[in-house]
């Protein structure tokens, strides 16, 4: 005869075992997320870094070269209030917004040892 109990214990330690690694595919894809939202965080905070004194030092060499100790800050400054004009009228772009929101999505959510659905 057919043991009824062990079929069904062999069927719950296979569910649980199924359960375990699920649960276990989650959390490494959860960490590979958040070290890659860490990393795109600390890569923002540097490039702002680097541009506020690039921003600097080419408003005080305008500055210097213009004899205008506020001239270069002025250029600098209606630079950076033209490159806000272009993506305020920009914003609304879906060609922008879907190649940002794709770009973003990739590099969050894909890791490199997984395959893309397309592919």
């Amino acid at each position: 005869m057919v043991n009824f109990t062990e079929i069904i214990q062999t069927i719950k330690s296979l569910v649980e075992t199924r359960i375990e690694m699920v649960k276990s595919d989650i959390q490494d894809q959860l960490v590979g997320m958040l070290s890659r939202l860490i990393l795109l965080t600390l890569i923002g905070s540097i490039l702002l870094f680097a541009v506020l004194f690039l921003s600097f030092s080419l408003a005080f060499y305008i500055s210097q070269v213009t004899q205008s100790p506020y001239l270069g800050f002025l250029v600098v400054a209606i630079c950076y209030l033209v490159v806000v004009v272009f993506l305020y009228l920009t914003k609304d772009a879906q060609g922008f917004q879907l190649q940002f929101n794709a770009s973003l999505k990739r590099f969050i959510f894909n890791s490199p040892n997984r395959k893309n659905s397309n592919e």
